[in-house]
């Protein structure tokens, strides 16, 4: 194989996806399996994939010029992960020497590198190098999934903040005393426009009689609606899962206006597992986002658009890391 290939990982709060990828961002080899929820069998899972990686795309992990990975919560620079709401049996992992350890014995190269981040800022870095970020000042990158995280592009360049840990706004309060959240609060913005509230909303909407297909495609029952059945049938044009996703878009529309209150971007990048459902997300959620943006009639409106990269973002994005094709 010639050039440089890296595998990219993006750990979420129920599965881990890798890819293989060569210097130019082209995915070479794909592979998902579910996150283990404890620390040790979680590097086990992660560093398992690059060998599987490589099989697939017909090479050896001696081959490998860097391994990427991207988790959710807050990631120090040393690649620890200090906190992790959806991941909360992880807390203070040491991600980064974890997986060089194991890579090792895999026969991963001394000279490649292994890189470890925040998963939105992976599929920042991702964005802003190759994708639909790319040559934009001013942007912020969101990843909806289990929960949501964001990187934030200023001035054409990653913010991380005092201690690397910018981007969470995934737990920015829009409900005093709502919903629950994993990370101890109540009301974060996650509660109510990630993945796992769609999952919940489906359920409600399933008990009432209103989803008759998205409940037949999660087996007839009730409680094993999640997410993912809902952006699978919005992506096949199932109008159940469209309602859903209108709904759903008031919320994730209010978490964006008080974004762009405070860092005024000029474009919002959708990835992370919903961003399959495409337009189903994407345009009811320009929609409300209009009606609720201060002074809407006054100003520049910033687009709310898809990742180029799509689902993928985080995983090429920690490969394009390593590799030092793309910026942290």
């Amino acid at each position: 194989m010639s050039g440089r290939v890296a595998a990219g990982i993006d750990v979420g709060g129920t599965k881990a996806l890798g890819v293989l990828v060569d210097e130019q961002s082209s995915s070479l080899a794909t592979l998902e399996v579910p996150t283990p929820l404890e620390g040790e069998p979680l590097l086990d899972a992660i560093a398992d994939l690059v060998p599987e990686l490589v099989r697939l795309a017909g090479c050896g992990v001696a081959d490998v010029s860097g391994v990427g990975t991207g988790v959710p919560g807050l990631v120090d620079p040393d690649g620890v992960l200090r906190f992790a709401p959806n991941l909360p049996a992880v807390v203070g992992l040491g991600v980064a020497a974890g997986l060089r350890h194991r890579l090792a014995a895999f026969g991963l190269p001394q000279s490649a590198q292994v890189v470890v981040d925040n998963d939105a800022n992976c599929a920042g870095a991702a964005e802003l190098a190759f994708g639909a970020a790319r040559g934009v000042s001013d942007a912020v990158i969101i990843t909806l999934g289990t929960g949501i995280g964001g990187a934030i592009v200023a001035g054409g360049t990653l913010v991380f903040g005092a201690n690397h840990f910018a981007g969470e706004i995934g737990h920015m309060i829009i409900d005093i005393g709502g919903e629950p959240c994993a990370c101890g609060k109540r009301g974060c913005w996650e509660r109510y426009a990630s993945g796992s509230a769609l999952g919940r909303m489906a359920r409600v909407a399933a008990a009432e009689g209103r989803a008759p297909r998205i409940l037949a495609a999660a087996g007839g029952v009730v409680d094993s609606i999640r997410g993912e059945h809902v952006t699978d049938e919005a992506a096949a044009g199932n109008p159940e899962a469209g309602e859903l996703f209108g709904e759903l878009a008031f919320y994730l529309a209010q978490g964006l206006a008080n974004i762009a209150g405070v860092l005024d971007p000029e474009l919002f990048v959708l990835g992370g597992g919903m961003i399959r459902a495409g337009e189903a997300l994407l345009a009811p959620a320009n929609r409300c986002f209009a009606d609720l943006l201060e002074g809407a009639e006054y100003r520049p409106v910033p687009l709310i658009v898809g990742a180029h990269f799509g689902f993928q973002a985080g995983a090429i994005g920690a490969a394009a890391l390593a590799l030092g094709a793309a910026r942290a």
